[in-house]
């Protein structure tokens, strides 16, 4: 009972002490400096050994300009805590406050000149100073600690921070290495900072000096060279960055992951010449039992596909040589869960780059027949098999292919996209009230792009299809739909040319001039989809496929014709003009990376 009796009081005390405490810190944060300081000096009297409570009952004492009885408190508090050189602090601001310098500077001194020698001695009194904005001062404790405790790292940190603070970029990098030295794992933190404090060309520059000079002292740190690869991606030098990734990857004989990484960097930033160097390296150096032989040959096969296709004007014969590196690469794995991804990368290919539907559907054909694969890669192929069918023209076939996925994956993204291809099937054979009800119902897709992609067809579908006593505009229309899917262009042209002339002024006008400059975009006819664009966006400003248009275009002039300048102001417009577009946020990110804006 009594020991029952100790434990009731001790909590009743704890409790009683927080209140007090919460309640002395809001009559600091309200300004009712009095009752604050009562309630501090109070806590401090029943724990002495919180120190925070005494320093703010001295911020308290300070703020009612109550001088002379913090000066007296402070001095009696040294007396019982003469080695907590902290109190000298709070005596020289205190002295700042009362207009003594000379006497403030002597109590900074003492607080310096006492300090012990142990980590935390050193570290509470770097920190009482940045607290009153001394940063010369803390600084100059740090550097005494380290002297004193003969370690030039152990304090690193702290005065890579205040160099920081006092925007001293070359002494920040400095000690931020030195904070890096002797531990590999504190680079990943040190790479986030460095991307928040070093904003100009000249200060990675800075960074990239003094690394250089780290690594000609210190060969065997494995910090300094992985930092150099990070200086290079920033400073957009892909060649650099990949040659500094060999050399780390050789040195410590690494998996390849680095060069990976480093290749889908490159890829991404769409320097597809540095991305293809690096996943050779892959699968040269590390072989068919490397971890990432697939997933390289992969990668590389992307990279030489998007580099054909950065070429305005390609053609489809560019990419014969590959067609026989896919074939050579397939025939040698053969077709099973590991390479189930880059099989149907190659049927893609074979599809829709160098127009071989047959072989490409007959791989599918037999992929889906392999019930050792992985359902979801089965799934995949079957999409990718259903878009081929009706670009044949089986629709049926496709349809049933869309709808075993749809079934089988009823609430997962992958049905969902079955889904919305199969409702896509329904509107182009005409069928608009069956499309428009799957399209209602994808709306609330947890995917935001086919979210999206439904509301945009629903909103389609009810503005066209009441408009006349029939649906024929719509019908022609859908049906050039089909045709452009199907790469029957001349035949999707001539059925809008038949919609423009058998109902002039339709509202289908705008979605007519869309149509057309993607089309012509897919025939690599850039000036005349330039010229479709750019009508859509004079005629039609407040018609939804003007912000698709403006998007359109200043993609085209970014990446396919290699004109930012031309992209730069489309961009602009967009997020200025259309700040409700969807493209809007991606349009302001794509406008100040061409701005040369450092984007995080």
């Amino acid at each position: 009972m009594k020991y029952l009796f100790v434990i009731l009081f001790s909590i009743s005390f704890i409790s009683l002490q927080a209140q007090d405490s919460r309640l002395a810190y809001k009559y600091l944060r309200d300004g009712e400096y009095e009752k604050a300081s009562s309630l501090f000096k109070k806590l401090y009297e029943k724990d002495k050994t919180k120190n925070v409570y005494f320093a703010q009952y001295i911020k308290t004492l300070i703020e009612l300009e109550d001088f002379d009885n913090a000066e007296s408190e402070i001095e009696r508090e040294l007396k019982s805590r003469p080695r907590d050189v902290t109190l000298y602090v709070s005596l020289g601001n205190l002295q700042e406050r009362m207009m003594a310098p000379d006497k403030a500077e002597k109590s900074f001194r003492k607080a310096i000149a006492q300090v012990e020698p142990k980590q935390n001695s050193v570290v509470n009194l770097g920190n009482t100073f940045a607290r009153v904005a001394k940063y010369d001062l803390a600084l100059e404790t740090y550097h005494k600690g380290a002297a004193i405790m003969n370690n030039d790292v152990i304090f690193a940190y702290y005065l890579a921070d205040l160099y920081r603070r006092k925007g001293d970029i070359p002494n920040m990098i400095k000690y931020y290495l030195n904070y890096t030295s002797d531990n590999v794992g504190k680079i990943r933190t040190l790479k986030k900072t460095f991307q928040t404090n070093l904003k100009t060309a000249s200060d990675l520059q800075e960074l990239k000096t003094q690394l250089y000079e780290r690594i000609n002292l210190y060969p065997d740190n494995r910090s300094y060279p992985e930092l150099l690869q990070w200086v290079f991606i920033h400073q957009k030098d892909y060649a650099k960055a990949f040659r500094q990734a060999r050399s780390i990857d050789k040195k410590y004989d690494e998996k390849g992951n680095r060069i990976m990484d480093l290749g889908t960097i490159a890829y991404n930033a769409g320097n597809y010449p540095v991305a293809i160097k690096a996943f050779n390296y892959v699968i040269d150096e590390k072989g068919r039992t490397g971890s990432y032989y697939i997933e390289a040959k992969k990668a590389l096969m992307d990279s030489k596909i998007a580099l054909i296709k950065s070429e305005p004007e390609y053609k489809n014969t560019d990419f014969d040589s590959l067609r026989v590196e896919y074939k050579t690469f397939i025939d040698e794995v053969g077709i099973n869960n590991t390479t189930a991804p880059i099989i149907k990368d190659y049927c893609d290919f074979l599809a829709l780059d160098v127009n071989d539907l047959d072989t490409a559907v007959k791989t599918l054909e037999s992929m889906v027949e392999i019930r050792s694969i992985r359902k979801n890669e089965r799934a995949n192929a079957k999409i990718s098999l259903a878009d081929y069918y009706l670009i044949k023209g089986e629709i049926w076939e496709a349809t049933l292919l869309y709808s075993q996925v749809d079934k089988d994956f009823r609430e997962e993204y992958i049905g969902e996209v079955a889904r919305y291809k199969n409702a896509l099937l329904f509107y182009y054979s005409g069928n608009f009230g069956w499309a428009q009800e799957i399209f209602d119902i994808l709306k609330s897709s947890t995917s935001k792009l086919i979210s999206n992609d439904a509301i945009d067809k629903s909103v389609f579908i009810t503005t066209n299809m009441g408009l006349d006593s029939t649906d024929m505009a719509l019908r022609l229309f859908s049906k050039a739909d089909l045709l452009a899917v199907q790469a029957k262009y001349d035949e999707a042209f001539e059925k809008l040319d038949s919609v423009t002339l058998l109902f002039p002024e339709h509202e289908l006008e705008d979605d007519i001039l869309h149509r057309e400059a993607l089309m012509y975009t897919a025939q690599q006819r850039y000036d005349d989809a330039i010229s479709k664009y750019n009508l859509i966006i004079e005629k039609f400003p407040e018609d939804i496929t003007c912000d698709n248009a403006i998007f359109e275009l200043a993609s085209l002039y970014e990446h396919v014709l290699m004109d930012p300048v031309s992209a730069l102001p489309l961009y602009e417009k967009l997020f200025i003009d259309y700040s409700n577009s969807t493209f809007a946020v991606e349009a302001r990110k794509r406008y100040r990376l061409l701005r040369g804006d450092k984007v995080q």
